[in-house]
């Protein structure tokens, strides 16, 4: 497979993701879907709406998001329809946009994955089949869980439903909500099954379908974190590209190039949950690659 190209602009501004958008050289066709997190209640450090409106607004794309599979143990409000979306407009997302809870009504709509390394099928809520294209507007930051989060986290958990992200955190143990939290999921099942569950997305929409990935506010935390912790860098800059793998492998690489003295503490993140996994389990999966050539955008 040749090099993948992954467009990087250090400019930080809502402009930068038009400019990296606009090196794809592709044309989102019909209806667009505008997969992001729109952050859990007190989490200080996801991306605002107002960032990222230019872009939305550009494609006229609808927000998608979907519910979480918190159990009982875990802090947060986006588990039901009905908190989520009061959520959603607390953090004033439908304030400017079309807003769709994918999974808002049952019954989901199941994806089946063929030669996955933990799951066999993935469930997503149904609406997504409403859309011909996504753009994937990913904030990457570290995860308590994943190690860290980007473009992948975002089509596997970010696109499941409760059900779905069930079964990934319980590589297919369990699809219920309250009972996976407790299957004894080994680590690196965990992120094979994010990376059976991102392959089932790329097919839906494939070769309709873009990312980018937010380097800014990175904190070891992810945005479904209610309590998190404050960033520990300086912001990189904005990411695009086709390929999901590269782009997520390029901005953990900028992680590890960077004379940010805090670093070490996030990488210590993503590498004592072996993070760097999801890449190469998704590389295997065969749908996209790690080899990629960065190219600067001014």
């Amino acid at each position: 497979m040749e090099k993948a190209k992954v467009y990087f602009c250090k400019e930080v501004s809502p402009e930068s993701l038009i400019k990296v958008y606009e090196q794809l050289g592709i044309e989102l066709k019909g209806k667009v879907a505008a997969k992001l997190h729109s952050g859990e209640d007190g989490n200080q450090n996801y991306v605002k709406p107002e960032f990222v409106k230019p872009i939305i607004d550009k494609l006229n794309a609808t927000v998608v998001e979907c519910n979480t599979a918190y159990g009982d143990a875990f802090s947060g409000v986006r588990d039901t329809t009905e908190s989520h979306l009061k959520l959603i407009e607390k953090h004033g997302w439908n304030k400017y946009f079309n807003v769709d809870l994918l999974d808002a009504e049952g019954p989901d709509l199941k994806l089946d994955i063929k030669n996955g390394f933990q799951l066999k099928e993935n469930y997503v809520g149904k609406n997504i089949i409403n859309y011909d294209s996504m753009i994937v507007l990913s904030h990457f930051k570290g995860h308590p869980n994943g190690g860290y989060g980007g473009a992948l986290k975002q089509l596997s958990i970010g696109c499941a439903s409760s059900k779905g992200k069930a079964l990934i955190h319980s590589a297919g143990q369990s699809g219920d909500r309250i009972e996976c939290w407790k299957c004894k999921t080994p680590q690196n099942s965990f992120l094979e099954s994010m990376a059976d569950a991102a392959s089932s997305v790329v097919k839906l929409f494939e070769g309709n379908i873009v990312y980018i990935n937010m380097m800014v506010n990175l904190s070891v935390d992810c945005d479904c974190c209610s309590t998190a912790e404050d960033p520990c860098m300086k912001d990189i800059g904005i990411l695009a590209s086709l390929d999901p793998i590269a782009i997520d492998q390029a901005c953990i690489d900028l992680v590890k190039k960077s004379n940010d003295p805090g670093k070490e503490h996030f990488l210590e993140r993503v590498n004592s949950r072996n993070g760097i996994h999801t890449i190469e389990a998704a590389e295997k999966l065969g749908f996209g690659t790690r080899e990629y050539e960065l190219i600067n955008v001014e």
